[in-house]
């Protein structure tokens, strides 16, 4: 591999002056630049990212934090992030963060503190309130994505929103029996506030359209799997479960539609109707959120949150924080929130903000979209 005195023999300068023309630092003239990178770019030299960032100060390397690497949502997100980062010579360090206390507080502790990273990029991890102090003392840019707290500066869907609008899609086909499968959380829950935890609020703009049409609200709790909401559904379609019984027998009513927190779980819906012999939509309608990959094939209704464009924006929300915006890009983080009781700017192309749960300001800039495909239709006739 060449080396720096390798590109300073072939160009005819001295090594000082490699590093002058390469880094863009100090007095070099033109001719000599090009001259050096000529150089460099024949023999292949790659300038080390350890000298680089002694030299700079910037180690050209962005950290991610996330809580789930092998699910599909975070791996498109990342792949957005990346698609803005790589362009301009930034590396992607992902930090894990487990349920492990002594693995979250090496994380917070140790590596983070090592100076390896320019910026810190957050998506849907909850947070203790030692984690987010830690963040604050770190001096380093930091922007969050979906996170359920706050204190963060961050860019977010408004998930109330799009749980109203799955609820009144399903309200405008005429149906009524209609079961939310998701999660939520109390303020008892650490590192998750409800005013700002997706899956709560999902919940909260399900049941507020449910309200405000005079139908009852019914919800199921699951994980956010396949496997997990599918044991809810058949649970639930058997008559098991989802907290509403006919009047005159007692039983429980079946549902003639399903709102899924997430496409995934919807995709678990979808199984355990077929395993129990029901048509979908004939005899379901199914609605889940996300906008997966696979949602097409399935031929799954859902809000769409587009989340290879909420990498992209966490991206260039970063670079911006960094103060080397993207081409194209603004000039500050569009659309980030100020952390909670800060003044926050409108986002672009999305609701703006919405009221939280405890009747606060969320800024929600994120857009979303409802794609209608054929797992829902107006409810089978009585």
């Amino acid at each position: 591999m060449a080396s720096l005195d390798d590109v300073a023999r072939a160009a005819g300068v001295s090594t000082a002056t490699v590093s002058r023309a390469l880094s863009g630092r100090g007095r070099t003239s033109e001719a000599t630049r090009q001259r050096v990178r000529a150089a460099a770019d024949a023999l292949g030299y790659v300038a080390s990212a350890t000298a680089s960032s002694l030299a700079s100060g910037r180690a050209e390397n962005i950290g991610v934090i996330v809580p789930l690497m092998d699910r599909w949502f975070f791996a498109t997100v990342l792949d957005g992030i990346a698609a803005r980062l790589a362009p301009r010579g930034y590396d992607l360090t992902l930090y894990n963060l487990t349920d492990d206390p002594a693995q979250r507080r090496r994380l917070f502790e140790t590596s983070l503190r090592r100076g390896r990273v320019d910026g810190l990029i957050v998506l849907s991890v909850a947070l203790t309130d030692d984690e987010v102090a830690a963040l604050e003392t770190l001096d380093l840019p930091v922007v969050g994505l979906g996170v359920p707290r706050g204190e963060l500066p961050a860019l977010r869907v408004d998930d109330t929103a799009v749980g109203r609008a799955a609820a009144e899609h399903l309200l405008a086909l005429g149906h009524r029996e209609i079961v939310h499968i998701g999660q939520s959380v109390g303020a008892e829950v650490a590192g998750r506030a409800p005013a700002y935890d997706i899956p709560t609020r999902r919940r909260a703009g399900f049941e507020a359209a449910m309200a405000a049409a005079g139908a009852a609200a019914r919800f199921v709790e699951s994980d956010f799997t396949v496997d997990g909401a599918r044991r809810a559904a058949v649970a639930l379609l058997r008559g098991g479960g989802g907290g509403a019984a006919d009047a005159g027998t007692g039983a429980a009513r079946r549902p003639t539609a399903i709102f899924a927190a997430s496409d995934e779980m919807a995709y678990g819906v979808l199984t355990a109707a077929r395993d129990l012999g029901l048509r979908v939509p004939e005899d379901l309608s199914v609605i889940g959120v996300d906008g997966h990959d696979l949602a097409e094939l399935f031929g799954l209704t859902t809000i769409d949150q587009f989340p290879h464009a909420q990498g992209e924006r966490a991206g260039d929300a970063i670079l911006a924080a960094l103060g080397r915006p993207a081409a194209g890009a603004p000039g500050t983080p569009a659309g980030l929130a100020a952390p909670a009781g800060l003044g926050a700017p409108g986002g672009l192309g999305a609701p703006g903000g919405s009221e939280s749960l405890d009747g606060s300001e969320v800024d929600a800039s994120l857009p979303f979209a409802l794609v209608t495909r054929g797992t829902t239709a107006p409810p089978p006739r009585s």
